[in-house]
């Protein structure tokens, strides 16, 4: 929640609360629904000397896509929490660039290779050179051969100038469905004609999906990396994202508007892709070494953006935390920690832009909210702090909503919703919102950050016994399992091997 650091100081807080002031906008709504949904893809751009985020940027070699790619880059950074910095994954991951890009199939081309600070497993690229990857991703891999799975992927995007092609495609679809509702004048063939082009770009851009995994297995093979380590990321980033969403609320958006082949297929295709180099076994995975480059890193929260402790957030700089019910899932995102509930009850937590000593009951009824019940507000403490409430209802939408005041200019927000007003959305409100709390000095000093440990296997270790040094983590068996590649049940490596914990 990296934004919400800013609230005390005025000119941020003020964009942020005008950006959900309107009324608990759709786009509040889509928040709130999706914030449950985990995705892991791979997305895609990019030459013969790799730039670490940082340098400048490479030389372009077309001018539009260059100016698309160096405007959309600094929007990419900050909603991503910034750049992460350590000089040992640096190294790793531009070691393990340059072999793959003097193998691609254009090795003249230049790329800007950024670690975005974002626990998600993602990794991505703009047009111009421009790689992404974030530093959860590098953190579930286990070997150098599939993090190269991953960036030869978003090479082969940018090889096969699937971005500009995308984009072509939607403005197209765009322009189709403008035609038929407004020169038409149909509004009813207009959505038709919409749904008809979204089904036409996602079919396209599954093609393009399955066209980037082809190039990337071609690619890491010819580096004489293991060409299967494409298909054995997928399935991990597969069982990494079920671990995520246990729990959460699903999302309900229909198949055909998914961008990404189901993983399956892909799995499939990869593996197809793969022993056209031979049988398993053959290429070099670099474990140990990969291992010892992300050795420290950063897991899970950033320190500046709050943790996520199980069911609980805690912001250190800023002095905060609540705990969510059973059967919530948080979210920490840069905007906003988020959290979903197994009725569907949904959670935004942030900060409001009040004057000090304003009225926080003024505030709820001041314009922000659609459709508040001006009965219902109330005002009360919490743990010595001053508190209002109010319920509000709006396109299909019912909201509990409250205000907290936790020091002179700094007052935060809860929003809750569901589609309907069920005795589980009042419960998880007031649940939560009573939970919120100031940090002692003590406790704030306390908390660190969680980290990636490499550990060695000894002779008397289980996975019961290495997955109990875990710390701050849920099910920390399933998490200790899927961090390493391994079965859900069977032993562990041999001893003398090298293995992931998550712990201080």
């Amino acid at each position: 929640m990296a934004e919400i650091r800013a609230k005390a100081g005025g000119s941020a807080r003020s964009r942020r609360t005008r950006g959900i002031a309107a009324a608990l906008a759709p786009a509040l709504l889509a928040a709130l629904v999706l914030a449950g949904c985990t995705t892991s893809s791979l997305e895609g751009t990019y030459g013969p000397t790799p730039t670490v985020a940082g340098a400048a940027a490479p030389p372009p070699v077309d001018p539009e896509q260059a100016r698309i790619g160096a405007e959309q880059h600094p929007r990419i950074v900050a909603s991503y929490g910034g750049v992460y910095h350590d000089d040992k994954l640096e190294q790793t991951l531009a070691r393990i660039v340059g072999r793959i890009v003097a193998a691609s199939d254009d090795p003249s081309q230049s790329y800007r290779i950024t670690i975005l600070n974002s626990p998600s497993v993602n990794a991505f690229a703009l047009p111009g050179g421009y790689l992404y990857v974030t530093r959860g991703l590098l953190a579930l891999a286990n070997d150098s051969s599939e993090v190269a799975a991953v960036i030869a992927h978003e090479m082969g995007h940018v090889t096969a100038n699937h971005a500009m092609q995308r984009q072509n495609k939607a403005q197209t679809a765009v322009l189709v469905s403008r035609v038929v509702s407004d020169v038409l004048q149909d509004g009813e063939a207009g959505k038709l004609a919409l749904a008809s082009s979204q089904r036409t770009l996602a079919a396209f851009s599954q093609q393009q999906e399955l066209e980037a995994d082809a190039i990337g297995v071609r690619t890491i093979g010819k580096a004489g990396y293991d060409p299967f380590a494409a298909a054995r990321f997928l399935q991990l980033m597969g069982r990494y994202a079920a671990y995520k969403s246990a729990g959460s609320v699903q999302d309900k958006r229909p198949d055909f508007l998914a961008s990404h082949p189901a993983t399956p297929q892909r799995v499939e295709f990869a593996i197809r892709a793969a022993r056209e180099f031979g049988a398993p076994g053959i290429g070099e995975v670099d474990r140990d070494r990969y291992l010892a480059g992300i050795n420290g890193i950063v897991y899970g929260d950033d320190p500046s953006q709050g943790f996520v402790r199980g069911r609980t957030f805690l912001h250190p700089s800023l002095g905060v935390a609540f705990t969510v019910p059973d059967g919530f899932v948080l979210d920490n995102t840069s905007d906003a920690v988020l959290a979903t509930g197994p009725d569907g009850t949904a959670l935004r937590f942030d900060g409001a832009n009040l004057p000090s000593g304003s009225s926080l009951a003024a505030y709820l009824d001041s314009g922000w909210v659609n459709g508040l019940d001006t009965s219902s507000i109330k005002t009360f403490s919490i743990n010595g702090l001053e508190a209002a409430s109010a319920r509000a209802e709006a396109k299909g939408w019912v909201f509990r909503i409250a205000v907290v005041r936790a020091g002179d200019n700094a007052t935060y927000r809860f929003i809750f919703a569901n589609e309907s007003d069920t005795p589980g959305l009042q419960r998880a409100a007031e649940a939560t919102i009573t939970s919120f709390r100031r940090l002692t000095p003590q406790e704030a000093a306390s908390l660190q950050p969680l980290r990636i440990r490499i550990v060695t296997v000894g002779a008397g270790d289980t996975v019961a016994s290495l997955s109990a040094r875990m710390r701050g983590v849920d099910r920390p068996e399933d998490l200790f399992r899927i961090l390493n590649d391994l079965p859900p049940s069977g032993a562990l490596p041999a001893p003398g091997q090298k293995v992931k914990i998550v712990a201080d």
